[in-house]
Formats: C-alpha cells, sequence, structure tokens
C-alpha cells in the first residue's frame, strides 16, 4: 500500500527526468575549442546571424551574414570596403554575385556550407556577433584570442537553461 502512493511521484520524477534530459532544444553554439563547457547558446541566431570584423590588412570592417540549414552553417553573402587576404573572389563560386553600392562591396550567392565554424577572438578586430538587431562583442563572451567554434547542436532542455545565451 505505501509503495502505491510513490509511484505517481516516481512516474513524474521520471517523467520529468526525460524531459529536461533528452536533447530537444535546437540553438546555435559557440564554444572554446579547448574547453567546451565555456559554451553560449542562442535559439534566435537559427533564424540567420552576422559576424563581424575589423580585417587585420585593410582594417576596413567585414560582415559575413549567415544562415542555417539544419546542422549546417550556411555563408550567404559578405560585405566589405577593400579587397584584402581571406576575402572571397565572387568567380570563385558558382552562381556568386559581386556588386558595388558605393564605398561598400558585397558578394552574394555564396552558399558555403560548414559543419562547424572556427575563428579566434581577436584583441585588435573587434569581432562581434549581431543577432536580429542587438551586436555583442565576442570579448565580453569569451577572453581574447579563444578558439570559438560556432555549430548548430542539439542540448537537453536542462542545458539549455543553465547555459549562457545571447
Amino acid at each position: 500500500m505505501i509503495v502505491r502512493r510513490y509511484i505517481p511521484a516516481a512516474v513524474a520524477f521520471f517523467l520529468m527526468g526525460i524531459v529536461l534530459c533528452v536533447p530537444a532544444v535546437r540553438c546555435l553554439s559557440l564554444s572554446s575549442r579547448l574547453r567546451p563547457s565555456e559554451r553560449v547558446l542562442s535559439r534566435k541566431a537559427l533564424g540567420g546571424f552576422c559576424i563581424s570584423y575589423t580585417h587585420s590588412v585593410n582594417k576596413g570592417r567585414v560582415h559575413d551574414y549567415y544562415r542555417t540549414d539544419g546542422t549546417v552553417l550556411v555563408l550567404d553573402r559578405t560585405s566589405f570596403v577593400s579587397y584584402g587576404a581571406g576575402i572571397p573572389e565572387a568567380y570563385e563560386t558558382e552562381g556568386a554575385v559581386f556588386s558595388v553600392d558605393g564605398g561598400s562591396y558585397e558578394i552574394t550567392n555564396l552558399n558555403r556550407r560548414l559543419p562547424r565554424l572556427l575563428m579566434a577572438v581577436g584583441v585588435i578586430a573587434e569581432h562581434a556577433i549581431s543577432i536580429d538587431d542587438g551586436e555583442v562583442p565576442l570579448k565580453t563572451l569569451f577572453v581574447p584570442q579563444t578558439s570559438v567554434v560556432f555549430e548548430v547542436k542539439t542540448v537537453p532542455l536542462i542545458f539549455y537553461l543553465i547555459s549562457r545565451r545571447i
């Protein structure tokens, strides 16, 4: 008789454990490559985000626009004020379109698919992530010179709730 009284509570506890621990929340994960537990999550970024930085050679601001496709990051377009090392050429990608608008250059239709993006938070580059209308400097999330992995992850609800989020 006493055992029967605890069965509903045990079932509820078991079901709550499943709900909280089964991977169910899809989000963009930014994590330290060397310390993966240092992680920031964003559900809003699944709708698209921009990584911006100051180019090390030409000192102009570069904006790389990403979207997600399942578990893949897709670089759709980039805009910049001057060519420099690492800036893609439109002819390198079939279907890419180069355009000039005033003093700014843009390459669209890049469609570069990446399972993950690895970048180091710069000391001088002022790396930032923009989601919707908000911009967050990456140095406020990670110590400069940290290698950060951007990837789409599905995490347990409890993990999502206790993690830092943007």
